[in-house]
């Protein structure tokens, strides 16, 4: 089953806790802070596989969650990492973070890793923090967590050729003619319901994959017929090859045709009418074609046309040698690579750490990036951590900015939503 959109939840391992300890050994008096750091959270990443053809496995597994990392343990001994998890997805799948609507990975070699969803960093034991001011620490800190959102998986056929057409002007049929792709073929509309590809071999050496894509309607950019399902996968092929049934079988005009496409292309991205396009005349061997043909190029003034007959394999050589050709004078884009979306907490001076926000009961609430990170390494069942945050936040002028805002002793304060008493 051709699967081409999946949506999965994924969820990177929390980072390991880091542990407060302090070193007992016989005849070693004060032997010190020994609390060891907590182990990373496993990351989620997506890998390239050629052999995969389709996003069917996401439809079964809607839910990916990495292993979290091991808490510290004394005698300064580290937590052992959570172990990454590895998917295998199909070449031109696209990953979206559908919270934000951004796009985190675009993968389109095969081998390609890309961590979709970083694992969070273990936290510090207090070890980490012992100096010569403060020897004996007795605060730890608590691990990151993981990254997590809900994922939009796309697959976009990866093709250096696109045809493109009506239902039912024989693109089914020239894809198996030149090359060993085998779709199903018949003389009703959308026989292709979902695309094809095929690995075309020119005589001269050359090679080039072609995909037979489901036919157009009018209206296909709004979801009509096939619709969507269709035009996104024209956006990834380098030259687009238009087949019209010249012959006009269905009682269709083959200029009406040609001019139908072309808008519904267009509609859907303006870009894809900046690829080649060659137009093929089809079903040249049946009664009126030389006619019709004649009348096109009279209407549309296109002369550059090559005519065919993919039923009796008419002229096809002809039209491997031009698509070959075509793609020689194209230039290969390279398709952009995105990192993993990872959360990035920015501590530059001239960016704002925190922001105070007046909730609607008359209430504070402060919130920022820096703030958060405190929040979510802070163990606020541990006293001296408490105590700790509070010295970060007060270093960070959290206080002062309250006090301006006439904030005062025995106020309440919320951080990131959780209520505090503010003392002066």
């Amino acid at each position: 089953m051709f699967i081409d959109t999946a949506k999965v939840f994924l969820k990177a391992g929390n980072g390991g806790n880091g542990i407060v300890s302090f070193h007992r050994e016989k005849y070693v008096a004060k032997g010190g802070p020994d609390g060891g750091r907590g182990g990373n959270g496993g990351n989620i990443v997506f890998v390239g596989e050629s052999g995969l053809t389709t996003l069917l496995d996401f439809h079964y597994k809607r839910k990916i969650v990495a292993p979290n990392g091991q808490n510290g343990m004394g005698n300064n001994m580290y937590g052992a990492k959570g172990e990454s998890i590895y998917i295998k997805v199909p070449l031109g799948t696209v990953v979206t973070n559908l919270d934000t609507g951004k796009i985190v990975a675009d993968i389109t070699k095969h081998g390609q890793e890309v961590i979709v969803a970083r694992g969070g960093r273990g936290g510090r034991g207090n070890s980490f923090f012992a100096n010569s001011r403060h020897t004996t620490p007795d605060f730890c800190e608590k691990g990151e967590p993981g990254v997590e959102y809900n994922a939009g998986l796309e697959l976009k056929v990866l093709a250096d050729v696109g045809l493109v057409g009506f239902p039912s002007v024989g693109k089914s049929t020239l894809i198996s003619s030149i090359s060993a792709a085998k779709p199903k073929i018949a003389a009703y509309h959308f026989t292709t319901l979902n695309p094809h590809l095929g690995v075309v071999g020119v005589p001269d050496g050359r090679s080039f994959i072609v995909a037979d894509l489901p036919g157009l309607i009018e209206g296909a950019h709004l979801g009509l017929g096939l619709g969507i399902q269709f035009l996104k996968h024209i956006e990834r092929t380098r030259i687009i090859v238009h087949v019209i049934d010249m012959s006009a079988t269905d009682g269709r005009d083959p200029v009406d045709d040609y001019k139908k496409i072309n808008n519904e292309l267009e509609s859907y991205n303006l870009d894809l009418m900046k690829k080649p396009q060659i137009i093929v005349a089809n079903k040249m061997d049946l009664p009126g074609a030389l006619e019709n043909l004649e009348y096109f190029k009279q209407e549309t003034g296109i002369k550059d046309i090559i005519s065919i007959s993919a039923a009796t394999r008419q002229n096809l050589n002809e039209l491997i040698y031009r698509i070959a050709d075509k793609l020689d004078e194209v230039k290969i884009i390279p398709e952009p690579i995105y990192e993993a979306e990872v959360v990035e907490y920015n501590f530059k001076k001239e960016e704002e750490p925190f922001t105070l926000v007046l909730c609607d009961d008359g209430v504070y609430n402060v919130v920022g990036p820096m703030i958060e990170k405190l929040m979510q390494k802070t163990d606020f069942n541990n006293d001296p951590s408490i105590r700790r945050f509070a010295k970060q936040i007060r270093d960070l002028g959290v206080d002062d900015a309250l006090r301006e805002k006439g904030v005062k002793d025995g106020d309440t304060v919320r951080i990131l939503d959780y209520e505090f008493e503010f003392y002066d």
